[in-house]
């Protein structure tokens, strides 16, 4: 999910961008179905695969949360017309599951064509869906668009059980320097929250975060170059800021 940045001290070419990408995130390429196919190793393959109920999963998931966030367009991000069977499948349950929700537009873009809009023209995107390797990829292309992945939460929906994080890895570069942005971690933890049935203590969270944002005096060194602000700064200047 890639959320909105607005009139902060955090530089992005594009301000007021709300986009939330949504990616079916147990299939595809990512199924470690990998090897080589020659005794020298100079060759290999990777099996993936697309279930069609995983595919109407992600897509109605994706339609039900622009319903009950007053969203107006889903965008499926595919390559269906080169993957006709492959990523076939997951275009074919999107357009089936669109029209249960005659009230959300469905758009269909190719995912090339997908991300030189994103950075020409990022407004003109609401909600995205997409498989699992174009969406590791797109939702960090949209982190770009708001400052950086340090500014992006994302969470894993499951049926029974949902796991809340920051879209980006664990940055052993900085381990233990005291720098690393903790906004991502807070945002996904008032995602949490909206879960659980608050959604009040959601919205105080994601308040205090924009404040600490516009303030812009505490911003760690991937918002702002050269800061001497680090991890334990912005924390309290938004823990300050939540009273």
């Amino acid at each position: 999910m890639c959320g909105r940045v607005s009139r902060s001290k955090v530089f992005t070419a594009f301000p007021n961008t709300d986009i939330v990408v949504i990616r079916e995130n147990t299939e595809g390429l990512y199924t470690g179905q990998e090897m080589y196919v020659d005794p020298d190793k100079r060759a290999a393959i990777v099996v993936a695969c697309n279930t069609r109920a995983a595919m109407d999963r992600v897509c109605r998931y994706s339609f039900t949360y622009a319903r009950k966030h007053g969203r107006k367009k889903v965008t499926c991000v595919h390559k269906a017309n080169i993957l006709k069977i492959f990523s076939g499948i997951f275009l074919e349950a999107f357009r089936e599951v669109a029209a249960d929700y005659p009230e959300v537009k469905a758009e269909e873009k190719i995912i090339d064509a997908a991300c030189m809009e994103l950075v020409r023209k990022p407004h003109s995107y609401d909600v995205l869906v997409t498989t699992n390797l174009f969406g590791d990829i797109v939702s960090d292309l949209t982190a770009g668009l708001v400052g950086g992945l340090g500014l992006a939460p994302g969470a894993n929906y499951g049926d029974n059980v949902s796991v809340f994080e920051a879209i980006h890895g664990s940055a052993p570069d900085i381990a233990g320097k005291g720098i690393a942005n903790p906004v991502s971690l807070v945002l996904a933890g008032a995602m949490m929250m909206d879960y659980i049935g608050e959604p009040e203590a959601a919205q105080r969270i994601n308040n205090a975060v924009r404040a600490v944002l516009r303030e812009g005096k505490y911003l760690t060194p991937d918002l702002v170059a050269g800061s001497s602000h680090g991890t334990a700064d912005i924390t309290k200047a938004i823990i300050d800021q939540l009273g």
